[in-house]
């Protein structure tokens, strides 16, 4: 008994405690938090990593193991800010990949938030202080059942592609609301799914805007029913991090707190691509995370936002491929474009529909770069965009031409065998 335990503790310091429990989980933030978010502030202390002595040859991850966790310090700083500006706590997170302990505090009533910000600003015991920011997912609200199905594939030579690759070995972290994990075009069991809003398991599969950009990026092709996505052999990992509004043309929601977790949570799984088909201001501490997620070799592709404005985040960090509807009036140079219009997907509750906007844009992009990277592991964010942008002569990305550009090819793969007529249904399928 005594050498299998000391075996697996040995086992556990080699492989990184890839076996162990996952991130630790923050409180989920109540309703009028996610209803008035200029009410509260995100406030990050110093909580530094502290990790056994590493012994020859092991490889300690903090992290995603049960070694991380706030120390005794980080929680006096937190409680003293609490008690010195009348502030109250209303959920907290350590995030290792950042060294510090991630709070949500209320404003207190009367306080004017901006001074209250600069005060904070000042505190020595304070890492970060910044606004709890608000960002929404970038679909539109124009949608035509008649459009002819899945024209948008066709536009970006998938089927070619997929002749070559699709997508095998390449993790994809779709940042977003939930996703009907269960969907029959879905490949089974072929999604992690992670709940950073709540512990409502049902509305996660309930959720429209993650549902839809999750299919196009990894429907199953040939199974008899439904529709293509563009890199389906992908692992998909579906963090939600935002949540369905019925506020007219905003289908989902998300904040600064809530899309660090997700965030977090892609870097510590070793995400190859992370997709945030999503749009706000800029926000400080999302942006050290992506930058973060970048330096680890991630690529991030992200939404313009309906103005078309790059000064918003995540198309706002350098190094994130920033992805525009081809409608798009005078799109910024660098900008990725792809059909953004009619595009059908998955629904939940195991059905289908159209879905227009920037956010379905991104999808595409998303799932051609993993396209990409399968057959490059070490490809960066800025070749793959140089490759789409090179492909389209104008347009939408050629798959097809991008691939035999990487590949130093004449073409990536033989149309006729992948046929999208055999793979479409026709009409909205209940």
């Amino acid at each position: 008994m005594r050498r299998t335990a000391a075996l697996c503790c040995l086992l556990l310091l080699l492989g990184g405690c890839a076996a162990g429990p996952p991130p630790p989980m923050a409180r989920a933030l109540p309703a009028q938090v996610r209803d008035r978010p200029e009410r509260y502030l995100v406030v990050t202390v110093r909580n530094p990593v502290v990790l056994p002595t590493p012994s020859a040859a092991s490889t300690p991850r903090g992290y995603g193991g049960a070694r991380y966790a706030v120390g005794g310090a980080a929680r006096a700083a937190s409680r003293g800010l609490a008690a010195d500006y009348a502030l109250e706590e209303i959920s907290g997170w350590p995030i290792a990949v950042l060294g510090v302990h991630c709070l949500v505090y209320a404003i207190p009533a009367g306080a004017d938030p901006a001074r209250l910000v600069e005060s904070l600003g000042r505190d020595r015991r304070v890492e970060s202080v910044q606004p709890l920011l608000a960002f929404a997912g970038q679909s539109g609200d124009y949608n035509d059942p008649y459009a002819e199905l899945q024209r948008n594939l066709v536009q970006l030579a998938v089927p070619a592609a997929q002749a070559l690759t699709r997508g095998a070995g390449v993790r994809v972290a779709v940042i977003d609301t939930g996703v009907d994990v269960g969907h029959p075009d879905l490949r089974p069991h072929g999604a992690t799914a992670r709940n950073f809003v709540d512990a409502d398991a049902g509305q996660f599969r309930a959720d429209a805007h993650g549902t839809a950009v999750a299919g196009i990026i990894a429907a199953v092709p040939n199974n008899g029913l439904g529709i293509v996505g563009v890199a389906p052999d992908v692992e998909l990992l579906a963090l939600k991090a935002c949540w369905q509004t019925e506020r007219p043309g905003t289908p989902a929601v998300c904040n600064s707190f809530t899309l660090a977790q997700a965030l977090a949570a892609a870097i510590d799984a070793h995400a190859d691509v992370i997709n945030l088909s999503l749009a706000g201001p800029s926000d400080p501490l999302l942006t050290r995370l992506v930058r973060r997620a970048l330096e680890g070799g991630a690529i991030v592709v992200g939404a313009v936002p309906r103005d078309g404005a790059h000064d918003r985040f995540p198309v706002d960090v350098e190094g994130v491929i920033a992805v525009d509807t081809l409608d798009a009036a005078a799109p910024a140079a660098g900008t990725v474009r792809a059909p953004g219009r009619d595009v059908l997907s998955l629904a939940p509750v195991g059905h289908y529909d159209f879905f227009s906007g920037s956010s379905l844009a991104t999808a595409q992009v998303t799932g051609l770069v993993a396209l990409l990277r399968a057959e490059s592991p070490r490809l960066t964010g800025a070749q793959a965009a140089r490759l789409l942008i090179d492909s389209a002569a104008g347009g939408a990305p050629n798959a097809c031409a991008a691939l035999a550009g990487l590949l130093h090819r004449d073409a990536c793969g033989h149309p006729g065998e992948a046929r999208l007529s055999d793979t479409t249904t026709r009409g909205r399928v209940p």
